[in-house]
């Protein structure tokens, strides 16, 4: 049987259809992804591009006489907050805002949920009054008012001289390690208390990675945030032991093998139905064990390809491709410049009852609905290419290998691709004429090459710059033309820099952007590349049909006053 909520949600989409804010098929979808994600039907719908948060918390107010408020205006008085336990305020996602009396007024982003409303009444024993506010800004408050609370300092505090020598351990000596006392003092309540606020930190900051580096005589926590690394905190040495076999506990690793690099899984709940996996390195350093955990947040995959950075024409020659039944599409950069998004966005845009995809992947980042998925396992024999073979034979229309690395992945993937599949793949190369040498230079004739290729993309990801506290900069005009800016458009050219504020951590970015140059495999290109042209020849003839380098891409973002000059020049330095 459906909860009330489940219910409650199925009539806000229902809703939202009748009032042609949304389309049937976009509900669909958007259910589908819910049930997926088993997040809020409203964060599907902002998360897809259907609704902006403005307009559906508008709706809402409309829709149930109660007004809407900006949460991000109002400070709440402590004693406000103390009316609700957190414990109900991160179930239901509510904030309560002020009191007058005996009537407490909350703030919700779904003023239907009458199980909630309730609850609220039963805990504080007060009249309830609701006002609607977006989503995204009930949980910003939560995070300010209830989560943020406890810092690192208050976490060090916990930490006693005795404590600390008790944990002290010498990492460069060979001995035998005391197994047990180690999980102990893994186990002790300041390491767990210190690990757990490093990965909700991070979570909160948005954070891509986490580094854990032990020294000589240091150890520190860094996060890489929109691509850059920030230093967060130095833990005392003493705590290195216990901080890196707490995180190997929670990943299911052998604490007592610090010899061989080892690799493992964390999941974390953190409410609403929301999952963070963290993919766990540890690697044997000088002075101990590194751990690196990159973050995999499946609520904030980007699956809407409009919302990547492609341009209007861009994407619709992009997409054009990818609908073609048979032929390869290749997406090139450096490790950490989106392919894996883009891949995926690709692939969801793609994903219909009637296509069969398979995918070959290592690792599996995120888990799609609909989609067969296979992990790769060296150890035993499964590579891209064994995949690939098997593939063959499972009747796809769609087939993503993770990277083409070799010859022999390569072969088939091309043989796949002349075979009447649609084959998505990633190579390693600067720019997409590259691509081609990178191609004949593993071995694939020209004639293969020419004849199997649709489209080739390569990309890099800027850092946007923060809405918040963006400013006009004033910038000599030779310095835009030394940048690629055509003489002719310099005098209208606007730049933006960003000094810095709390909404954006003092760093000036918030968030990144893709940038894209996408050549598409005309007749022209397929005879340049069949005569054996150049790298640079295919570069000049795919300019001359229309193709934007990715400098001429990122360009366009710093015109929108999206990104800066810093930027451009850090992500198209080869361009």
């Amino acid at each position: 049987m459906a909860s009330g909520n489940d219910r409650g949600q199925a009539r806000l989409g229902e809703l939202l259809v009748k009032e042609k804010v949304i389309s049937s098929v976009q509900l669909k979808r958007a259910l589908e992804a819910q049930r997926a994600s088993g997040s809020r039907l409203a964060h599907e719908l902002t998360r897809l591009g259907y609704i902006e948060e403005s307009e559906l918390t508008a709706f809402l107010s409309k829709q149930y006489g109660v007004p809407s408020i900006n949460l991000a205006d109002f400070e709440i008085e402590p004693e406000v907050l103390k009316q609700i336990p957190k414990e109900v305020v991160t179930r239901h996602q509510v904030v309560p805002i002020n009191r007058t009396g005996n009537t407490l007024i909350i703030a919700m982003a779904d003023p239907s949920n009458i199980y909630a409303i309730d609850d609220v009444k039963f805990v504080t024993k007060m009249n309830v009054e609701v006002v609607v506010a977006s989503e995204q800004a009930i949980a910003d408050a939560i995070e300010k008012y209830y989560t943020s609370n406890v810092s690192f300092d208050e976490v060090m505090l916990d930490f006693e001289d005795g404590l600390e020598d008790e944990l002290e351990f010498e990492e460069d000596v060979e001995e035998d390690i005391d197994v047990v006392n180690l999980e102990k003092s893994a186990g002790e309540a300041p390491v767990v208390k210190l690990v757990n606020l490093i990965l909700l930190d991070a979570i909160r900051k948005n954070a891509s990675d986490i580094h854990v580096e032990p020294y000589e005589k240091s150890m520190r926590i860094r996060y890489r945030i929109d691509g850059v690394l920030y230093e967060v905190m130095k833990p005392p040495n003493k705590l290195r032991a216990a901080i890196v076999s707490r995180l190997k506990i929670m990943s299911s690793l052998d604490i007592a093998e610090r010899r061989l690099p080892q690799d493992g899984r964390i999941k974390m709940k953190l409410g609403r139905g929301r999952e963070m996996d963290f993919r766990v390195s540890v690697l044997p350093v000088l002075w101990g064990e590194k751990v690196v955990l990159r973050l995999l947040d499946k609520s904030n995959l980007q699956l809407d390809m409009t919302k990547l950075g492609f341009e209007e024409k861009v994407l619709a020659d992009f997409k054009q491709e990818i609908y073609k039944p048979y032929g390869m599409i290749l997406i090139t950069g450096p490790t950490g410049s989106g392919k894996t998004t883009t891949l995926y966005s690709t692939l969801s845009e793609l994903n219909k009852s009637t296509t069969n995809i398979c995918t070959a992947e290592d690792p599996v980042e995120f888990n799609l609905f609909g989609i067969n998925q296979v992990q790769m396992q060296e150890s035993i024999g499964l590579n891209f290419a064994s995949a690939l073979r098997s593939f063959l034979r499972q009747d796809p229309d769609v087939i993503m290998v993770g990277e083409i690395r070799d010859f022999e992945t390569a072969e088939i993937a091309v043989k796949a691709a002349l075979t009447g599949h649609l084959v998505l793949s990633t190579l390693h190369t600067n720019d997409a004429p590259s691509s081609v040498s990178r191609l004949l230079n593993m071995g694939i004739e020209p004639f293969l090459v020419a004849s199997s290729v649709n489209l080739i993309g390569a990309q890099r990801l800027v850092r946007k710059l923060c809405v918040d506290c963006k400013e006009p900069r004033d910038v000599p005009q030779q310095a835009l033309i030394d940048l690629g800016v055509p003489p002719e458009e310099v005098r209208g050219f606007q730049v933006y820099q960003a000094p810095g504020c709390r909404s954006c951590s003092n760093t000036g970015f918030k968030g990144r952007i893709a940038v894209y140059e996408i050549m598409v495999m005309t007749e022209e290109l397929r005879e340049f590349v069949l005569n054996g042209a150049s790298t640079l020849e295919l570069k000049r003839e795919a300019i001359r049909g229309g193709m934007k380098t990715l400098r001429m891409s990122a360009l366009a973002k710093l015109a929108e006053g999206m990104t800066s000059m810093e930027e451009v020049v850090r992500a198209t330095a080869a361009d």
